[in-house]
């Protein structure tokens, strides 16, 4: 059975944080690891896809106990919290397990090289020491649901991602268990739902923030449609108003044809009718 980091006396209790580093100008992998980070958050405050309150973040590191490094997953998302108003405190500026009362629903991880540890060990994590993968660690403190996309397909081990983009495993008593199919998501408009976030993950293929066409992870609902950014939703919005505002002059131009008819005479005016 897995042992989870949390139930053992190594639980964080109080709140003295003077000794972590919380922030180390460390960028993110790449531009599409960037972009993807985004388009898992912006989303879901743009709409109205969760209710208040949740917190959705990116690259922020996730303490789970005083000792050791964090783990900083691409994006997570921890329902029924938010961030604290004042961010110049320390404790605030983290993703404290402690500070929040619990670990967040969703972790993800977006795979850029072959040596992110997400699955297994790489060779280079082997010599300096590290003994656990992510997705391990992430079991033994009981993140509900892991997910891993791997969309230029570095992991593709039959140890890793084996053939999949995407794969989700959900928590259980015995560690995580994989809720995508044994084959994992390998098509645009696959879609895979997490019952305890209320909320879907589906790949996409599209442009985000220009004109090229990528691959992307996104939010869907229970039917696998994607949440839309707030520039979708607004161009949705746009176009549905386009929509109403040309059937209203249909409208008014067959009221004009029918009122024109009626004053003439013509057969179905109401001249006609009346006859």
């Amino acid at each position: 059975m897995t042992q989870r980091l949390l139930d053992t006396e190594e639980t964080v209790t109080e709140l003295d944080i003077s000794h972590l580093v919380i922030e180390d100008d460390t960028p993110v992998d790449n531009f599409q690891s960037e972009l993807q980070q985004r388009l898992l958050v912006e989303p879901i405050y743009s709409s109205k896809a969760l209710s208040l309150p949740f917190l959705a973040a990116a690259n922020v590191g996730l303490f789970y106990k005083l000792k050791g490094d964090p783990i900083v997953p691409d994006m997570l998302l921890s329902l029924g919290v938010q961030r604290a108003a004042d961010l110049s405190e320390r404790r605030n500026r983290s993703y404290f397990v402690w500070e929040f009362g619990k670990v967040p629903e969703v972790c993800v991880e977006i795979v850029s090289n072959a040596e992110g540890d997400e699955l297994i060990l790489s060779k280079k994590s082997q010599q300096k020491g590290k003994v656990t993968c992510k997705k391990d660690i992430y079991a033994q403190i009981g993140v509900p649901y892991y997910v891993v996309f791997d969309p230029l397909r570095q992991i593709q081990g039959e140890q890793e991602m084996n053939g999949a983009l995407l794969r989700v495993w959900t928590i259980s008593p015995m560690g995580y268990t994989e809720l995508t199919p044994s084959q994992g998501i390998v098509s645009v408009g696959e879609s895979i739902w997490l019952e305890g976030v209320g909320l879907g993950l589906t790949l996409w293929e599209g442009p985000f923030e220009e004109e090229t066409k990528r691959l992307w992870l996104r939010w869907c609902d229970q039917e696998g449609q994607v949440i839309a950014t707030g520039s979708e939703g607004q161009t949705f919005e746009r176009q549905r108003a386009e929509q109403e505002h040309r059937r209203a002059e249909q409208e008014c131009q067959r009221a004009e044809q029918e009122r024109q008819r009626a004053e003439q005479g013509e057969p179905g005016g109401r001249t006609g009718e009346a006859s």
